[in-house]
């Protein structure tokens, strides 16, 4: 018996057993789950707990009408999964969903209405949204259709980068805003492949890993609001509704309308890898797409609403995420299907590691009571999988569930600290009685984090949810007018200064003190121990014009404006040596919290605090002035950083350092380009070791290393 015989013989589940609507089929495997290429044909298998049925609806691309319709024979249910491969089907060009026919009893949870065709859960690829901003007709049946992929993409000898916790430099982006503007001169702007262009600035810069916001497909034409000033239609561009969880967003790519999206997708992670670049996904576990009992039937609702749904005894939707619905992370069933999808992008996308939104949904009940041990987020941290992916916490949500410090972590999971943004914030604008909690966020936050070491703490000063940089210290308040929303929308707590005029000015004073306000807040950033995180166009004074919740915004207010790399040259320098300041010296990396114990060798303790005299620290509330010292071991330098955010100038006396040591300036923020910032490696050595004038606002950074040879 020849070979390929021998082999026809083995596969008897090649072979259909039935037929069904025109079609030879066969019972499908249970698991996995979704649409799967096997020989001969596609296995289909979806779950529904409380479904009395199941129909297969598969559509010819792109055609309005159905070309069949075939109802999963009562045999080919297991439990609770609907199974079947269907042979002889051009995997390549169908699209597919399914009708679930059961009780409609809103008040029981129930939400069954087998008019709708649904979209499965588990596709690889979604269409109907296939260009980005393209109206969609609204008329047409089944909007997001369900889409074939194959795993077929050659990745080479790429590996999972594993940098450490402690050596990343996070860049926060969106994909589409990143390279939107015209000033950006890419192929194809606003997609995977113009961001993939962009790659060698990212390098430059000299962050290590980017943080993309939601890549999961989304519709940005679900929004019904307009500009009121322009009358322009508004989006959701941030892309926090999701629609599909498995399915990169067709409209990032360039090739979307030939669904080749995942492609490109997996095209721009694999060279960022080589560029030495890791990948986190910012991902919306806590709600979907579908909204309350007013919102739309996509998939969940439609396949098992009471199981996928957080639900009032009276059947309506809890609002834990402030945006109509919550997801019921906690079921078993919804914990199963997170750690599929995040499995998914983790073995086919070769993702680093994930971002989680509003992230305290995820520790409650299904009830919405916050759990002392949530099983999800223990799966998520033990799961064989995701072993070495990076997790990043959120640790708040809209229902008032705030677990900074306290997020269920097994030893695994990192946080947002938003009480590090708002000290520094509060410290950077002059407020009163901060230097004592500005000593511990700088430190790593050992108050939140004891136990779980300093990159537990993902410290940032801007995200996509607020003010830029730029932003930060040109406004008082929020003006988000544009958004359609009476200016009610957006935080109102932004601890922001406008140096003396609210928004643009020709103000040559304020210019310039808004430009130092920028570095003192990126070098106290990245000499703090934790892990930095920079907003995208942060580093060219990227500005929203006020806006602090641009999540509507597809347009100037929210593209990164390639234009203000040149404009903005230098506070992009200023940027450049200060990250590769941080990745120079280890002491501000360290994982472990400072103790304040003596290091071995050079008789100084690993970290030190000190005012306008050294070992003098001033913890008065009317203070605005600290100082702190880092010391390595024999081999590592000293670094020494002194804040003022006094608008009066101080005269520091700086500590004693070893033998065959001298202090040497990197960086001053009061100094004027060039001399602001040095090279790594290259600093000046000061000529009057035991004094500095830190200037009025400023920042200053030296490094006290072995004298420079005759």
């Amino acid at each position: 018996m020849s070979e390929a015989r021998s082999e026809r013989v083995l596969r008897v589940d090649a072979y259909p057993t039935h037929e069904v609507g025109g079609y030879r089929v066969r019972a499908g495997k249970p698991f996995p789950f979704g649409a799967n290429v096997v020989p001969g044909g596609v296995s289909f298998s979806v779950f529904s707990d409380q479904a009395t049925s199941m129909t297969l609806v598969i559509y010819k691309r792109g055609e309005p009408e159905p070309m069949a319709e075939l109802q999963f024979p009562e045999e080919f249910r297991t439990g609770s999964v609907f199974s079947m491969t269907v042979f002889g089907l051009d995997h390549e060009n169908i699209e597919y969903g399914y009708r679930a026919d059961g009780p409609y009893d809103p008040v029981t949870g129930h939400r069954f209405d087998a008019r709708q065709v649904l979209s499965d859960p588990y596709a690889r690829l979604i269409a109907g949204r296939d260009v980005w901003g393209v109206e969609p007709d609204r008329s047409r049946g089944y909007q997001y259709r369900s889409r074939v992929c194959l795993q077929d993409f050659d990745w080479g000898d790429d590996t999972p980068l594993g940098i450490p916790a402690e050596d990343l430099v996070v860049y926060e982006a969106h994909v589409r805003g990143f390279t939107r503007h015209p000033s950006s001169h890419v192929t194809a702007p606003g997609t995977f492949a113009g961001l993939r262009e962009k790659i060698p600035y990212l390098k430059e810069l000299g962050v290590n890993c980017i943080e993309l916001l939601p890549v999961f497909e989304f519709d940005e034409s679900d929004n019904p609001r307009s500009n009121p000033e322009t009358g322009e239609k508004l989006y959701d561009y941030w892309g926090y509704n999701t629609v599909s969880f498995f399915a990169p967003k067709a409209g990032y790519a360039a090739t979307g309308r030939y669904g080749m999206q995942g492609d490109e997708f997996r095209t721009l992670i694999k060279d960022l890898h080589a560029a030495g670049i890791e990948v986190i996904l910012d991902v919306v576990f806590n709600h979907t797409a579908e909204g309350n009992e007013q919102g739309p039937t996509i998939s969940f609702k439609g396949l098992d609403n009471a199981t996928y749904y957080m639900l009032t005894p009276e059947g309506y939707y809890f609002n834990f995420s402030g945006t109509g619905n919550t997801v019921n992370c906690n079921h078993p069933v919804v914990r199963n299907y997170v750690l599929d999808c995040l499995r998914h992008w983790v073995a086919d996308y070769h993702v680093d590691g994930f971002r989680f939104d509003l992230a305290a949904i995820l520790g409650r009940d299904l009830d919405g009571t916050p759990l002392p041990n949530p099983p999800l987020l223990e799966m998520l941290a033990f799961d064989p999988v995701l072993r070495h992916t990076k997790l990043i916490a959120e640790a708040w949500d809209a229902g008032g569930l705030y677990e900074v410090g306290n997020f269920p972590a097994y030893g695994r999971w990192a946080e947002w600290n938003g009480k590090y943004r708002d000290t520094v914030r509060r410290f950077l604008k002059g407020d009163s009685g901060v230097i004592g909690e500005l000593a511990t966020r700088i430190a790593g936050s050992p108050d939140l984090y004891s136990g779980r070491g300093t990159t537990a703490s993902v410290n940032f000063l801007t995200a996509h949810d607020g003010f830029t940089l730029a932003d930060l210290v040109s406004y008082n308040d929020k003006h988000n007018e544009a958004n359609g929303e009476g200016n009610n929308d957006g935080a109102n707590d932004n601890n922001s200064w406008n140096c003396g005029a609210e928004g643009p000015t020709d103000d040559p004073e304020v210019n310039a003190l808004r430009l130092r306000q920028m570095k003192n807040a990126l070098a106290i950033l990245l000499t703090s121990q934790g892990i930095p995180m920079l907003l995208s166009g942060d580093e060219v004074a990227r500005t929203q014009q006020g806006n602090n919740n641009t999540y509507c915004q597809d347009n100037e207010l929210s593209w990164f404006d390639w234009d203000q790399v040149d404009e903005n040259a230098e506070l992009l320098r200023f940027t450049r040596q200060m990250i590769a300041f941080r990745g120079r010296h280890r002491e501000l990396r360290s994982t472990s919290h400072p103790t304040g114990r003596l290091r071995d060798g050079l008789g100084l303790p690993d970290i030190s605090w000190h005012g306008e005299r050294a070992w003098q620290p001033d913890w008065s509330p009317e203070s605005r002035l600290i100082a702190v010292a880092r010391c390595g071991t024999n081999d590592e330098d000293v670094v020494y950083v002194a804040m003022n955010s006094h608008w009066e100038a101080h005269d520091l006396e700086l500590p004693a350092l070893p033998h065959g040591r001298s202090w040497h300036l990197f960086a001053d923020t009061g100094a004027e380009a060039p001399y602001d910032i040095r090279t790594p490696g290259t600093e000046q050595e000061l000529d009057n070791a035991g004094k500095y004038l830190i200037g009025p606002r400023s920042v200053v950074i030296l490094v006290g290393r072995a004298n420079d040879p005759e």
